[in-house]
């Protein structure tokens, strides 16, 4: 646990959509009092002020100029809420048209460069875990830990389908598998920071296993490292 105090530890969760990403980071930035910062959630910002500016996501000018000017802001308190331009979009940026949109929107590479200038500020304040597709390999690519979450593509599609049933939202589990299998593509295939393992990443698959079964594997990478 010693190594735990020590400044800028820096835990870099990356994995594909619906692998677990943000509820895992939460719970072990939580269970060891670190920060912890949701990158997926700026990406989802930009493409949420896009539609709702009436940008299209195909122009890429467009849409990095909007996420130059755009003020994200991402608050602890008793939750991580997002804001954008002041306005809590906590919960439109889960919206499943931004869910299509925002592969497309972080495969362009003005919008990673300023996000990432974005990420590595977050990460100087000390020590934290941050999660997204490209942490290890490219924004943090000096962490001490590096994870890569993954899990079976219909494990995924179960998990994202149930999180949209809570929330409310009417998708099938068709749609929201699909949407899992088009967002792998372009997140793997894109030719700026693609989505992969970094070399030195430890790979977990959490086919099968609960939240806190997850947590303890990783909490226990933490310490030994």
């Amino acid at each position: 646990m010693e190594h735990l105090r020590e400044s800028h530890l820096q835990v870099a969760i990356d994995g594909p959509a619906g692998a677990g990403k943000s509820t895992i980071a939460r719970v072990v930035a939580d269970k060891l009092g670190l920060y912890y910062l949701d990158t997926g959630a700026m990406y989802r910002t930009v493409a949420y002020k896009a539609l709702a500016s009436g940008i299209s996501v195909q122009d890429e000018k467009a849409v990095t100029d909007l996420a130059r000017i755009i003020d994200i802001q991402l608050s602890h308190n008793d939750r991580q809420a997002v804001f954008c331009d002041g306005e809590d979009v906590t919960a439109k940026i889960r919206d499943i048209e931004v869910s299509r949109a925002v592969s497309l929107i972080a495969s362009y590479p003005g919008v990673r460069d300023r996000l990432v200038e974005l990420q590595r500020q977050e990460a100087l304040k000390g020590n934290l875990v941050m999660d997204g597709r490209d942490i290890g390999t490219y924004v943090l690519p000096d962490a001490g830990i590096k994870i890569f979450l993954t899990a079976s593509p219909s494990e995924r599609a179960r998990r994202r389908y149930l999180e949209n049933i809570q929330e409310g939202k009417e998708v099938s589990l068709e749609e929201v598998r699909l949407d899992i299998e088009k967002r792998d593509a372009a997140d793997s295939q894109r030719k700026f920071a693609p989505l992969k393992p970094a070399k030195d990443a430890v790979i977990l698959d959490t086919t099968g296993l609960t939240i806190d079964e997850v947590v303890t594997k990783i909490i226990r990478i933490i310490r030994e490292g």
